[in-house]
């Protein structure tokens, strides 16, 4: 991952923090991307799993 996709992923975190509601399920998909795009940013995923994010269901 280049330095201007890192930053572009910490943007986009950052713009969909910036509109959290604070009502869970308002949030739910905001928050589900923040996660994604968070393990994305720092290479992790579900232990045994080559897919991103099956172990967790998110």
């Amino acid at each position: 991952m280049t330095t201007q996709q890192k930053a572009a992923i910490e943007q986009e975190i950052e713009d969909l923090k910036s509109n959290l509601t604070g009502d869970m399920f308002q949030d739910m998909e905001a928050r589900d991307r923040i996660h994604n795009l968070e393990m994305q940013l720092k290479g992790i995923k579900p232990k045994d799993s080559h897919f991103d994010c099956i172990g967790c269901g998110s």
